[in-house]
């Protein structure tokens, strides 16, 4: 039980997304505000190495909106100190709420996703 469970990876993805989200001014919580829901749609894991239950790591995020601005990729590292014990992206899309076709991004969302990327 000292190896960290393959599923946690996962919880990692969407806390440093979130964070990541926030810090460029985009908080999940707005968005939600505003009827907009982000399901996932692809993921992918490569595991590298193992991560320990008391290892420190730091997961390095990218997001990156398509050009249609109907999907989010974030690419993910998880580091422990400067070696990679996995990467990873996840797909998402906006959805209006009670809708099930995919629409772009708000505007706000877009420019706070530039800005980042700049």
């Amino acid at each position: 039980m000292e190896i960290a469970y393959h599923v946690h990876y996962l919880d990692w993805f969407e806390y440093a997304r979130t964070e990541a989200l926030r810090d460029a001014g985009v908080p999940y919580k707005s968005l939600s505000d505003s009827g907009i829901t982000l399901p996932v749609i692809d993921l992918g894991i490569k595991y590298k190495k193992s991560v320990l239950y008391d290892d420190v790591i730091t997961v390095e995020t990218t997001p990156e909106l398509s050009e249609s601005g109907m999907r989010l990729t974030c690419k993910y590292e998880i580091l422990r100190g400067t070696e990679s014990m996995a990467v990873g992206h996840v797909t998402l899309c906006f959805l209006q709420e009670g809708k099930t076709r995919p629409i772009p991004a708000p505007s706000s969302v877009r420019s706070a996703l530039q800005r980042i990327s700049d």
